[in-house]
């Protein structure tokens, strides 16, 4: 049975641990605000840049440009991870690390016994992992949500893109955390390439809108195509960053109720050790009394 200064430290270490995750979580929050405006503010911009794409490709050939022409047969994948940097989140990293283990082991899995799947993590934890059991990873950003910048996302758009362009791969996906709520993030999988314009949406009259273009249609689509690919990996970027505070402030507000529960037993047990060790002294008086009164 523990002793009553066992109790008093253990009392003690939890106070200090609670003090930790209590600031944690409050740290969380407001980097949870600050990256859900910036994910938030993000999703306007590559909405409409999708919309334009897709009313451009609607009138030119589409072939023209090789990033938006899909290949009659995936030969080669390459895999974009984006997971987190640190711990202390919850299962925000284990659970998008599983969904990419089972995409390529599974969805894949006759490809990666050839050595056909990629991987690119952008993130610490997932390129540890994959990295540890021997997956082949042509390039890593560890560290990359410590200064999260623009630059980053247009540099993996335009690696990925030149091994499109060079027929070293064939489908790109990206695979991260999509930030819906507080509560819990969507896991997510996207095609980034080939690019899918989604088709024009017709107005009340049944017509798709009519815009005039200039220079021409197939100029606009080899300017946009670049941009849009550098917008959804930012957005994707933003959208994980915002969902990876969200799980560690939800998961620092749990660990402190579970240090407040956890205190409120040990309490209780404090109060009966010492309530024990008291009767215990008692008894012994009274017994060492009646010892001397019966000589």
């Amino acid at each position: 049975m523990a002793t009553l200064k066992d109790i008093r430290t253990r009392i003690k270490s939890i106070k200090s641990t609670q003090q930790v995750t209590k600031a944690m979580k409050m740290v969380s929050a407001a980097k949870l605000r600050r990256a859900q405006d910036s994910a938030i503010l993000a999703r306007p911009y590559a909405a409409k840049l999708k919309e334009m794409l897709g009313s451009l490709s609607a009138r030119v050939d589409t072939t023209l440009n090789p990033l938006l022409s899909a290949r009659e047969e995936v030969k080669k994948v390459l895999v974009v991870l984006i997971t987190s940097d640190r711990g202390l989140c919850g299962a925000f990293s284990a659970n998008i690390i599983k969904l990419a283990q089972k995409i390529v082991t599974e969805d894949f899995g006759d490809l990666h016994r050839a050595g056909k799947v990629e991987i690119l993590c952008a993130g610490t934890k997932g390129n540890d992992f994959f990295r540890k059991r021997g997956y082949e990873i042509v390039k890593a950003y560890p560290g990359v949500f410590q200064n999260l910048h623009f630059s980053i996302a247009r540099e993996i758009a335009e690696y990925v893109s030149q091994k499109y362009l060079e027929g070293e791969v064939d489908r790109v996906l990206v695979v991260y955390n999509e930030f819906k709520s507080v509560l819990a993030p969507t896991l997510k999988t996207e095609v980034l390439l080939p690019i899918s314009p989604e088709k024009e949406a017709e107005s009340e009259s049944g017509n798709a809108s009519d815009y005039i273009y200039e220079p021409s249609p197939a100029s606009i689509i080899d300017v946009l195509v670049p941009k849009h690919l550098n917008t959804q990996l930012w957005g994707m970027m933003l959208e994980s960053n915002a969902a990876e505070h969200a799980a560690r402030m939800t998961a620092m507000d749990s660990a402190t109720e579970n240090a407040k529960e956890l205190l409120r037993v040990l309490n209780i047990s404090y109060n009966r050790a010492r309530q024990a060790a008291i009767t215990t002294e008692l008894s012994e008086i009274v017994a060492g009394a009646d010892a001397l009164q019966g000589e």
